[in-house]
């Protein structure tokens, strides 16, 4: 690499790409920041993960990190001023974001594309969705944020993916009776580095000026 910054090519309204964004903001990281299109990905980003999704992140020594989960956490062990690596909650939030990865997003993409999934209808979809919602509800009955009165990673990995869920729909999603979600996901709507990290930038194309994302 010839910058002078880790690289971290991102797609704005990916769930996964927000996540990781926000880990490298809470770790008050500077990395250069190339948004990409998914219909026209750049031969850049297919040359270091052939496997084509967002985030990717380059780091300086050549080494690449392909999963937002794990750009997050080494965003974060790198520095975490607010402690969002906090080992109290670290195994209840490593297991809240397992269940978000491998079961919530699942019922959430067929919610999003009911029509591409027809073997149950869209609602039937929003409710098995629901029992993911019903676990952060009742934690959020006792916390501000998932795991305490302080952000964990818990936070800031699974968020992304309620936005999306509660976005299919906003005015079914507010009528649902989940109060305390619904506060947890409006303030992060609000927060300031959330709307940081959802700052707009035109594609990267080969020479343009780099972008840094701090």
């Amino acid at each position: 690499m010839t910058s002078s910054y880790h690289r971290l090519y991102s797609f704005r309204r990916c769930p996964y790409a927000m996540r990781a964004r926000l880990g490298i903001l809470f770790a008050e990281l500077q990395v250069e920041l190339r948004e990409i299109t998914l219909k026209n990905k750049p031969p850049q980003m297919l040359a270091i993960s052939p496997k084509g999704t967002v985030p990717v992140l380059q780091l300086l020594d050549g080494a690449v990190i392909e999963e937002s989960r794990e750009i997050m956490i080494w965003a974060l062990e790198q520095q975490d001023p607010q402690r969002l690596l906090d080992e109290k909650t670290l195994q209840q939030a490593n297991a809240l974001i397992d269940k978000n990865d491998n079961e919530f997003k699942y019922w959430l993409d067929r919610y999003k594309y009911a029509d591409r999934h027809l073997e149950m209808t869209q609602t039937e979809y929003r409710q098995k969705g629901e029992a993911f919602l019903q676990v952060l509800e009742a934690l959020l009955t006792k916390n501000t944020y998932l795991l305490g009165k302080n952000i964990t990673i818990a936070d800031i990995g699974i968020m992304p993916f309620v936005r999306q869920f509660a976005h299919v729909d906003s005015d079914i999603f507010y009528s649902l009776p989940y109060p305390n979600l619904q506060r947890w996901l409006q303030d992060w709507l609000q927060d300031p580095f959330f709307l940081q990290a959802m700052s707009k930038f035109q594609p990267w194309q080969e020479g343009d000026e780099a972008v840094i994302f701090c």
